[in-house]
């Protein structure tokens, strides 16, 4: 998905683009301007910019050179999904956006940051030697065995699950671990600032909670010397000046430790306001249902000094059945599934429509994007040869971090999908069969989305349509239009490949039985011939399935042998 895209000659239509990345992209130059710039830089830098010579503005302005950081986080303690990789898609196209704005003179990070070093409360549903894991509960994720036995902990299987995912995608990131930074000792100067800020930090966060939690809150969770677990246990003592806290251990015995070195965690909340500070995060996306705990961390970190990052707040995955995705319980798409039925563009696609919408993430959803995916970068390229300019608010621009391909599809999915089920096409081999006789010369080199498209598709149609199919026989009505639709099909020239003339045809059998709307003779069609409710324009189907074995399928359903 992500390619390295000289974007250095975008900076003025960038700036009156409309797509949310771009409008996202101008908040946070914004930002940038607002923190790093007294008065008179900022007019300096607003007027070069609108004249779109953003490398005379980081020129002439030193700390713009500094790298604007994009974070997003991830759960090392569940299986990676395809929510964690809307997580990175979506900032990865805000990041381009912004780089395109700026005409690739402001560099910027996107720092992927696991939380690994989180006590591992819960054991998910979908892991195998679960019972295993029950001795290594409310460890740091890193000090939790692994349960596939591949890596040596939990944590580090799952982040190289992660890594190996994304760097597949090939998106350009900067993996950080919770546990390497803090052990780095990265945060200790952030980690002081909570000790020395105690107090306001607890006037912000005791509030947010119950009255139970209240009485034992504390924003440090030490690390238990003797059983390892991260322990939620009161701060009983504070030494600022030393560095240290003193808590109650599991055995009872009072412990003094350095807050520093990662003998300490910090709870979510003052995490995730501490890490942006210490890193300095400009920008970070995150779901609708934490739109409280990011007003609370912006809180926590102003008292300690720094400025929140830029924030958006998207809606959330569900399932099927409308729940919310989880990594504990492992519902909904893997990553490993949809790159199983749907090419990858389609998914980064997926992850770009109307991020403030809430949409199921399930099998159903990966043709019909697919087949958007396809019509828009047809569009990108019709509209950017037409304009002799890139379309940058097409949103294959963005699935494709500024470098679409020149070429898509010249089939859309839902009719290779329909060209397996009415030829049984059960290999790609079969397949490139129909479509070599309807476009000449086409092969797998030639169409490598294509080739891709035909494997999706027979993997797809034996999952999941071939096991609903539900042929039906037609009515009286049906019949007559189809006998006529047969009588019309044999008229054609022998071997006609016209699309348009053969879609002509059909159109004319259904007027002339009276359907209305006409949608309900495509129904009938799609239903008797093909076993499914929906289907492709019948014209080109019937095109590339070729002529006499398009009259052949309707004479079949005529005779009862599809139905029965």
């Amino acid at each position: 998905m992500s390619v390295r895209t000289d974007l250095s000659r975008l900076a003025l239509p960038a700036r009156e683009a409309r797509s949310w990345p771009f409008e996202q992209a101008r908040l946070l130059l914004d930002r940038i301007l607002r923190l790093r710039l007294d008065d008179a830089g900022r007019d300096l830098a607003a007027a070069l910019l609108a004249q779109g010579r953003p490398d005379e503005a980081v020129a002439a302005l030193p700390s713009l050179r500094e790298p604007v950081i994009f974070q997003c986080g991830y759960g090392a303690s569940g299986l990676p999904h395809m929510g964690t990789f809307g997580e990175a898609a979506r900032p990865t196209m805000v990041r381009t956006a912004f780089r395109a704005l700026t005409g690739e003179a402001i560099p910027t990070r996107l720092i992927v940051f696991s939380d690994d070093m989180d006590g591992f409360r819960k054991i998910p549903d979908n892991v195998p030697n679960r019972e295993a894991l029950e001795l290594d509960r409310d460890k740091p994720v890193t000090s939790v065995r692994d349960p596939f036995g591949l890596y040596e902990s939990f944590g580090a299987h799952n982040n190289a699950r992660l890594r190996a995912f994304l760097d597949g995608f090939g998106f350009d990131y900067d993996f950080m671990s919770s546990t390497e930074t803090y052990r780095s000792g990265r945060l200790d100067a952030v980690l002081l600032k909570v000790l020395e800020r105690f107090d306001a930090i607890q006037g912000v966060m005791l509030p947010t909670l119950g009255e139970e939690r209240r009485a034992t809150y504390s924003p440090f969770l030490p690390i238990s010397p003797k059983t390892g677990r991260v322990l939620q246990v009161p701060t009983l003592e504070r030494h600022v000046e030393a560095g240290t806290i003193v808590f109650r251990d599991e055995d009872g015995t009072l412990t003094e430790t350095p807050v520093t070195g990662g003998r300490v965690k910090l709870q979510w909340r003052p995490d995730w306001a501490a890490r942006w500070v210490a890193l300095g995060v400009d920008y970070e996306m995150s779901g609708k249902d934490l739109v409280d705990s990011v007003r609370v961390s912006n809180k926590v970190a102003k008292i300690l000094g720094g400025e929140p990052p830029e924030a958006f707040h998207y809606e959330l995955f569900m399932d099927e059945n409308n729940q919310k995705i989880s990594k504990s319980k492992g519902n909904g798409l893997t990553m490993e599934e949809w790159l199983r039925y749907g090419a990858p563009e389609s998914l980064a696609y997926y992850m770009y429509q109307s991020p403030k919408s809430a949409k199921r993430l399930y099998f159903d959803v990966i043709p019909k994007a697919t087949d958007e995916y396809l019509q828009q970068l047809d569009a990108y390229n019709r509209i950017s040869a037409e304009a002799n300019a890139p379309a940058i608010d097409n949103p294959a621009w963005h699935v494709h971090t500024g470098a679409p391909p020149a070429a898509g599809s010249p089939l859309s999915f839902s009719l290779l999908l329909n060209l397996v089920s009415a030829a049984d096409a059960s290999t790609k081999e079969i397949l490139w069969g129909f479509i070599a006789r309807y476009m000449p010369g086409a092969d797998a080199a030639s169409q490598p989305l294509l080739d891709r498209l035909a494997d999706y598709a027979i993997h797809y149609y034996e999952d999941f349509v071939k096991p609903a199919k539900r042929f039906r026989a037609p009515d009286e009505r049906e019949r007559a239009a189809m006998a006529d639709l047969a009588a019309r099909l044999r008229a054609l020239p022998a071997g006609c490949q016209d699309a348009e003339l053969i879609q002509a045809e059909v159109y004319e059998a259904g007027k002339a039985a009276g359907f209305e709307p006409l949608r309900l003779w495509f129904s009938a069609l799609y239903e008797v011939l093909l076993g499914q409710s929906q289907g492709p324009r019948f014209g080109s189907f019937a095109a590339i399935f070729g002529l006499d074995r398009t009259v052949g399928l309707i004479d079949r359903a005529l005779a009862g042998e599809l139905a029965g």
